[in-house]
């Protein structure tokens, strides 16, 4: 456990979170959406901090970032937790891990540890992925300034649904990301995701600003953000907004969680 970054203490011994745009307001004792960050006696903690659910070399196009260090490998991390509850996550058996089973899972590694892997197996980067990272920021955060002093850059496999306070923290060392575009109607985040889409498109939009490489993945679901009007939206946007560089990756359906 370790104190949180990004957060505003208030009366009655309650804290703001300004890590994502839940802007959680959190009692004593509770926990915001993420169910990863819990206040107590008024300071935000992350229980997450150096807990990692998984670790693999993965291909760098996996991500999928098909245009940053192409043919490189990306030592890829993550913790338990997330932001969002994607009624179709492809990853919940971790990323729900805390409100399906109330539990916090995953094996000791400290951000050395994790960037000695990073080299002794040959990635060219380290990946924050499988969950959502933004709400293991701080574990991210501290890994990345190690990284970039190794000469490791680092990616984000994210939900864009970080505030604006934390992009502008963490961009000196967040070199890449993939950003999933879950849909391009705010009704659809608000009824699947438990979110909403104004937030993620900000995102992408500051990446770009901060000269962050970004690319965009939509998993096209039948029947939910497969009309042909939204997908144009989809690539107007992508290549109005963020430029038409900028990749966007299509994926394939599969069933998954609910």
């Amino acid at each position: 456990m370790k104190e949180a970054m990004l957060y505003e203490r208030l009366s009655d011994g309650r804290v703001r979170c300004t890590l994502c745009a839940h802007r959680c307001l959190i009692a004593d004792g509770k926990r915001g959406v993420c169910q990863v960050r819990e206040n107590r006696g008024g300071t935000l903690y992350t229980l997450v901090y150096g807990r990692t659910i998984a670790q693999h070399v993965d291909p760098i196009e996996k991500k999928p970032l098909h245009h940053f260090y192409p043919g490189s490998t990306a030592y890829s991390i993550a913790t338990v937790g997330c932001n969002f509850r994607c009624q179709w996550c492809q990853n919940w058996e971790i990323s729900q891990m805390v409100r399906e089973r109330h539990l916090i899972m995953g094996e000791p590694a400290s951000p050395e540890q994790i960037v000695r892997a990073a080299q002794r197996t040959g990635c060219r980067s380290i990946a924050y992925t499988y969950t959502e990272p933004t709400v293991f920021f701080e574990y991210t955060y501290d890994t990345a300034r190690l990284a970039h002093e190794a000469g490791i850059a680092n990616v984000y496999v994210t939900n864009g649904y970080m505030t604006e306070e934390m992009l502008e923290t963490l961009h000196p060392y967040l070199d890449g990301a993939n950003v999933d575009l879950k849909a391009f109607r705010d009704e659809t985040y608000r009824k699947y995701v438990g979110a909403r889409l104004q937030p993620v498109l900000e995102s992408l939009k500051k990446m770009k600003e901060l000269d962050i490489w970004v690319e965009v993945t939509t998993l096209v679901i039948p029947g939910l953000n497969d009309d042909p009007a939204e997908l144009r939206d989809t690539a107007r946007f992508v290549a109005q907004e963020l430029g038409p560089e900028t990749p966007w990756h299509i994926s394939r359906f599969f069933p998954a969680y609910r």
